[in-house]
């Protein structure tokens, strides 16, 4: 008889821990499904508001996008990579005093990693008058993102044509 209950109360002992360690599980799935979305609206938040900086030439919103490491690559069609935020912000100043440009964006997919994500979005820039007429470049650009003390930067921006009008 002593046996048996000794058994028994075995089994409630492993019971009471196998249902304390689910309970535990669910709370640590619920915390990581809540911190994953927490991490989406942190990275969707600063491409958004990268791609806003960019259409309203906002030189100083741009700059708070960048790695405050000073790590960046900016890959355009036709030129050489730029490997500084200080490239990159000194290419987006001379693009930005162009006059009479406009830009469209969409962001096509991300891909959001605990460190890393990436966005891949589309342009449609569009100047009312380049030799005598309006000229337009769709782009395919694709932005990586470095997550630093729980905030996201741009450390990549990989644009290419797809469609253009000839010059």
């Amino acid at each position: 008889m002593k046996n048996n209950i000794n058994y028994k109360l075995i089994f409630l002992s492993l019971l009471i821990i196998g249902f304390s360690s689910c309970d535990i599980r669910q709370k640590d799935d619920q915390q990581y499904e809540i911190s994953k979305i927490k991490n989406e609206e942190l990275f969707s938040s600063v491409i958004l508001k990268h791609l806003s900086a960019v259409k309203n030439k906002d030189f100083i919103t741009l700059k708070s996008t960048m790695s405050p490491k000073g790590n960046m690559e900016l890959i355009q069609p036709g030129s050489e990579i730029v490997y500084s935020v200080d490239g990159f912000m000194k290419f987006h100043q001379e693009w930005f005093d162009v006059p009479n440009w406009t830009v469209n964006t969409k962001i096509l997919s991300t891909d959001i990693g605990d460190r890393i994500g990436v966005a891949t979005t589309e342009f449609l820039y569009k100047e009312p008058e380049r030799n005598g007429k309006p000229y337009f470049n769709r782009l395919i650009v694709t932005y990586t993102l470095e997550r630093i003390n729980n905030n996201w930067y741009i450390i990549k921006d990989h644009a290419s044509s797809i469609e253009k009008t000839k010059n």
